[in-house]
């Protein structure tokens, strides 16, 4: 499959050719009022205050706090539905049983192989800090012909067993196709991200599904997704991940990919999957990084961003 029969799936990158427009800036500048008032407020998730198959506690944990603060240091995409975990950070969407988004920063440390990690010995398990009407199941997965795809991959969170055992619940998992995606292409840029560690000293990389949508025969688009299991888990369309490098001197660097939730030729480049941040900003709904000035970043898919 060529380059160019690919970019007809990725259907972000025709979403806009232009920058933020003024709209934008002033969604970022009110979005930012907001988290400084929310982060003044007791008991929320964003503070560790609730992770999985824990009962939620109004007093924070205090290394918990630490983490969280440092995964989001660049503001978070979103505030619905946060849990923190011990490594990273989540938006989880209760309608389609899949998170928004989840954040992770990587550094060598926390991605190198480590001994007194195994990984067979995780297993997949529902998030009961969910609500049972919103969250998914293992069964809704079983017959299904998708794997259960992490979102925060557990080669990302090596540096202790409790670290990658808490990638394998079930509201960091999305339905993905296996043999040809999960498995391979993806996993390919799974590898990349972690490969920027050797580059970066801190990388921040968020990942979710998207829901795009397509034109039928009828010359109209429709989104249309399908539904696994009784609860209903949906089946992203596509995936993304947008990432942060910051340099030693400060310097951030930024790549953004969307991949489509089918099989995907190996030989194709992953820079074949690259697209403009903005289009995955405006097709899910969120604002990555908006902690930053986007002028700030340096580069953007490798190029200078002027």
């Amino acid at each position: 499959m060529g380059s160019k029969k690919i970019s007809k799936y990725i259907l972000l990158g025709s979403l806009t050719a232009s920058s933020f427009l003024a709209g934008t800036y002033f969604e970022r500048k009110n979005r930012s009022q907001l988290k400084k008032q929310i982060y003044n407020l007791p008991a929320l998730p964003i503070f560790g205050t609730v992770s999985a198959a824990t009962a939620f506690s109004p007093a924070p944990v205090e290394s918990n706090v630490s983490r969280c603060s440092q995964i989001m240091k660049y503001g978070f995409p979103g505030l619905d539905n946060v849990r923190s975990f011990d490594d990273f950070v989540l938006s989880y969407d209760r309608r389609n049983r899949v998170a928004h988004w989840v954040f992770e920063h990587l550094t060598v440390d926390n991605v190198k192989k480590n001994d007194a990690v195994d990984r067979s010995k995780c297993e997949f398990k529902p998030d009961e800090s969910i609500h049972k009407f919103f969250r998914s199941d293992n069964s809704d997965y079983k017959g299904s012909g998708y794997d259960r795809g992490h979102l925060a991959a557990a080669g990302n969170h090596k540096f202790s067993q409790k670290h990658i055992e808490q990638t394998f619940f079930l509201s960091n998992m999305a339905p993905q196709v296996g043999v040809g995606f999960n498995r391979h292409s993806w996993n390919r840029l799974e590898k990349h991200v972690r490969k920027l560690t050797k580059v970066y000293p801190n990388v921040y990389c968020c990942t979710g599904p998207l829901y795009l949508p397509r034109k039928e025969a009828n010359g109209k688009n429709y989104v249309k997704y399908e539904v696994i299991g009784a609860n209903h888990v949906a089946v992203p369309t596509h995936f993304y991940k947008v990432v942060v490098g910051e340099t030693l001197d400060g310097r951030l660097e930024m790549e953004a990919y969307v991949m489509p939730n089918q099989v995907i030729d190996d030989d194709v480049p992953l820079t074949s999957f690259q697209v403009p941040p903005e289009s995955i900003e405006r097709a899910a709904g969120l604002l990555f990084f908006d902690n930053i000035s986007r002028n700030k970043i340096s580069k953007i898919n490798g190029k200078k961003n002027l």
